[in-house]
């Protein structure tokens, strides 16, 4: 039986950038689960399970445009240490969540610090890689 978009899915994988460095893995964890066409995974993902049997095992290559997109660099800002909240102290390439005026939160990650400022970047982190996933299924859930 042959994967496709509905179903419920778990797979194990192993992600890595296009150099070859693993950047997360679930092969000694749990599988993950989820249903695929439901939006919770990033197209590419999605699209290299569709037709994949049980227990078949591949790997894909995603290009950043159907994994996470581009990187833009208008989404790199500082941010002055004055309006931090007491206390903050955060670190070169530590996440930290901030607030939109509106109060919904998104997160950055601290690429700079200097005396005045904090030079935060609010595109997701593999924003404008291309990702190798190499993918096992493990069970179709009709």
């Amino acid at each position: 039986m042959q994967v496709k978009n509905g179903d419920k899915v778990k797979v194990h994988y192993s992600l890595k950038l296009d150099n070859g460095e693993v950047i997360e893995s679930s092969v000694d964890t749990i599988p993950l689960e989820f249903t695929l066409g439901g939006g919770k995974m990033i197209p590419g993902f999605e699209n290299g399970i569709i037709g994949m049997n049980v227990g078949e095992k591949k790997a894909i290559n995603i290009p950043y445009k159907e994994a996470y997109g581009p990187r833009n660099e208008e989404m790199v800002f500082d941010f002055p240490k004055s309006r931090c909240p007491q206390g903050f102290d955060s670190q070169v390439g530590q996440q930290v969540q901030m607030f939109r005026p509106d109060g919904s939160a998104f997160k950055v990650t601290v690429i700079n610090i200097t005396e005045e400022n904090f030079t935060m970047d609010a595109n997701h982190p593999l924003a404008g890689r291309d990702l190798v996933f190499d993918l096992e299924l493990i069970e179709i859930a009709v």
